[in-house]
């Protein structure tokens, strides 16, 4: 008896399968952690680009209602998945004597790591426009 329990103590069988039972969650929910940032770096870049085709719009003469650069912000994001996109109404103002639009969107994403929910990720993005005056 006291031989195959000295010989037990010393053998390394199934350690790999108990190592793999630890680690391998552990590795599971980091690649998901890497699929939900590919999620939120997609929608930036699609905010961004919804951003910039409504500051293009907004510099045409004549300038275009809040409404169509509403609009045209939200027909040219893409990839915003699983969370809420908000745009905010275009701010004018003057500086310098110079005409400008603020535009700003926000998207929020709530994310989550398999069992128990993530982080609630906000992002915002702005652009200042400069805009040709009313009387040319």
């Amino acid at each position: 008896m006291k031989k195959l329990f000295k010989l037990r103590r010393f053998d390394d069988r199934g350690a790999a399968v108990i190592e793999m039972a630890f680690a391998l969650p552990i590795l599971i929910m980091m690649m998901w952690m890497i699929v939900q940032l590919g999620l939120v770096f997609r929608a930036m870049s699609g905010i961004n680009h919804g951003l910039g085709e409504g500051a293009r719009l907004a510099t045409l003469y004549p300038q275009p209602t809040d409404d169509a650069i509403k609009t045209k912000i939200s027909d040219a994001v893409y990839g915003i998945g699983p969370g809420s996109f908000t745009i905010k109404d275009p701010v004018a103002g003057v500086d310098l004597g110079a005409n400008f639009l603020d535009l700003e969107v926000t998207y929020t994403q709530q994310t989550d790591l398999l069992i128990v929910p993530g982080p609630t990720i906000n992002v915002t993005r702005s652009k200042r426009v400069w805009v040709a005056p009313a009387e040319a």
